[in-house]
């Protein structure tokens, strides 16, 4: 297994982690050990394509699952952050469907020998997730009480940046459709 497949299954075993210590209360500074954890899972998704790419080590394997490791990261981070109350449900659902559409699209693309390659708008899409995720998690770690002005600041910036990501998704999800729109077409 090369560099940039052992860091994206790196990626994926820091899940269950960062998952442990964004639920629970099991030392101090829990939530500070989550939010290093994301941002070490993070970084991997940079590295390991730039890795793949610049020595041409780019396999099936890597093509498959690094998608499946973004996925698995965001939504993960984002139902334990709709399961402590930061982030509302209904982005999430939009969020979580349109990876279900994006991961089927490429499921019937692949039967037709298609690969489905993360375009640009794709790719914003998941840097904008990433840092929205970590500045509502660095938040959550700053310890302001409710009811005060700064929390009142801080979470219109947070609805406003998971909006944001959410609108970027519904952007790349309609950019997939059109392009591999020919593969799904229902009247052929």
């Amino acid at each position: 297994m090369n560099l940039p497949n052992k860091l994206t299954l790196l990626r994926v075993i820091l899940v269950p982690f960062f998952v442990f210590f964004m639920l629970t209360d099991f030392m101090p500074y829990s939530k500070a050990i989550a939010l290093v954890i994301f941002i070490a899972a993070s970084v991997t998704d940079a590295f390991d394509g730039h890795i793949a790419r610049s020595r041409n080590l780019v396999t099936t394997f890597g093509k498959f699952l690094d998608p499946l490791a973004d996925k698995v990261l965001v939504i993960s981070a984002l139902v334990c952050l709709t399961e402590l109350g930061l982030v509302g449900a209904v982005p999430v659902i939009i969020i979580i469907a349109r990876e279900f559409m994006v991961s089927g699209l490429r499921l019937v693309t692949a039967n037709e020998g298609v690969v489905v390659a993360a375009g640009i708008w794709g790719k914003l899409k998941t840097a904008f997730s990433l840092v929205a995720i970590v500045v509502i998690i660095f938040g959550m770690c700053l310890g302001i009480e409710d009811g005060t002005a700064a929390a009142a600041v801080l979470n219109m910036v947070d609805r406003t940046l998971i909006w944001i990501a959410t609108i970027l998704t519904v952007i790349s999800g309609g950019v997939y459709l059109k392009g591999y729109w020919k593969y799904i077409d229902a009247s052929k």
